[in-house]
């Protein structure tokens, strides 16, 4: 699968709805920077670019990792490679930074959160969130050049030691997993 066109990134946000005023502020900001990239998911053809990341849960917690320059409690998410598509580039990300069996739900990719933040070299990064799922019994185990401080946390420690940017997409995790895990 190709990495989405501005107009296809445009349909997968054209009836999102924020969590808060954060999310609110992102979107605005997304839908206002995508219209002027050339190419969106590529890292390297523009400072601002979309990236992909997910959230990874299970009935009783969420998967977070401690970024290894930021030194900030995140989900595992980065960059989407060439002819990838968003949902697939957080899905392998998430297997490679946690080490995890990851999976989307059964009826597909779920998109669910966004958010806009700075990332590495002065880069905005636009990202796109998905909900994936895990076992909470299953030990994160994080390749050698991940940062191994990955770990399940209940939904309280989540939000208590998370990045103010992640605290809308818990949230949000939260109510849909009623919906996704059984």
């Amino acid at each position: 699968m190709t990495s989405l066109a501005v107009d296809e990134l445009l349909a997968l946000v054209a009836h999102h709805q924020p969590v808060d005023a954060r999310e609110v502020e992102s979107l605005a900001t997304f839908r206002r920077e995508v219209v002027q990239l050339t190419d969106p998911c590529n890292e390297h053809a523009h400072t601002t670019h979309v990236t992909a990341s997910g959230v990874v849960v299970s009935s009783e917690a969420t998967v977070l990792h401690l970024h290894k320059r930021l030194n900030l409690w995140l989900q595992p998410g980065g960059h989407i490679e060439k002819d990838e598509h968003p949902s697939a580039g957080a899905l392998r990300e998430a297997q490679e930074e946690t080490g995890l069996h990851v999976r989307h739900p059964e009826s597909g990719a779920v998109f669910f959160h966004l958010d806009v933040h700075p990332g590495p070299r002065g880069h905005t990064h636009l990202d796109l969130r998905y909900l994936l799922l895990a076992d909470h019994l299953e030990v994160p185990a994080p390749g050698a050049e991940e940062s191994q401080q990955v770990r399940w946390f209940s939904w309280e420690e989540a939000g208590k030691i998370a990045d103010m940017g992640l605290v809308g997409a818990l949230v949000r995790a939260q109510e849909l997993i009623r919906t996704y895990v059984r």
